[in-house]
Parts: C-alpha cells; structure tokens; sequence
C-alpha cells in the first residue's frame, strides 16, 4: 500500500480522535463496578435520568436524577476523559431522593445514572445528549 503524506495525516487524525475513547469506556465500567461492587443492574425502575436530547452549549448542561428508595446514584458521562460527575448520597432524613445539576459534556455521549436502592439493587438509566456546541475539550 501506497501512503502519501495526506492519508498518513488522515489516518493520524482519525487515530487520535478514537484511540482515546476506547480507554473511556473502561473508565466507565471501571467506575460502575466499584459502585455497585460488581453486583447485577436492573435498566430503568424507579430511576429517572432526565437530560436534554439536544444541548445548544456542552459546558451546562442540565440532568436530573430521581430514584424514590435510592440511598446513592451515581452520575457518569461516558465521553469526557473523567466520566466521573458526581455521587449523591440520601440520609433517612431525606424529604426526596432526586438531584438536579450542571454538567460539563466533552461532545454528543451518554448520560448515565446508577442508583442503589434501599433493598441493596442496583438500577441504571441512560440517555444520550447531543452537544452541537464543545464543552470540555472541543
């Protein structure tokens, strides 16, 4: 095969934008099976993952959590270089086990949430966000 100094360029590129992103999934694994101690996740139930389809501005971009029972969840973008956003805990005080923020998304990946029910399950929602504008990194 014949390279020239464009396709050599090309594939540099395509490289560095992709390689990257196979070490952020196991950085969101990683993090999903030290929270929940490698236990089994039910998708959906009584959590709630609300974020927008599409995000005008990847540097705020508002989610929210609810999970009536939850004593944890935990938040993940599984694009950023840390997919780790944040852990909320619920004390037996809590009015309401939900949670609104502002996260930083690097570009258009998943929204994650894991919640650890007061039964000791574990349940998971996802949503995707399309950011048409950079947040961290671009």
């Amino acid at each position: 095969m014949n390279l020239s100094r464009r396709r050599t360029l090309a594939l540099g590129a395509a490289a560095a934008i992709f390689l990257p992103r196979i070490g952020w999934a196991d950085a969101t694994t990683d993090a999903i099976a030290e929270f929940t101690g490698g236990a089994d996740l039910t998708e959906g139930g009584a959590l709630k993952l609300t974020a927008p389809e599409i995000a005008e501005n990847g540097n705020t971009v508002p989610i929210e959590v609810d999970a009536p029972g939850a004593e944890a969840i935990l938040i993940l973008a599984t694009g950023n270089p840390n997919p780790d956003v944040g852990t909320f805990h619920f004390g037996p005080l809590s009015g309401a086990q939900m949670a609104s923020t502002r996260i930083r998304l690097a570009g258009t990946q998943d929204v994650v949430a894991v919640a650890k029910m007061a039964d000791g399950t574990f349940q998971r929602a996802s949503q995707e966000v399309k950011v048409t504008i950079g947040g961290c990194g671009g």
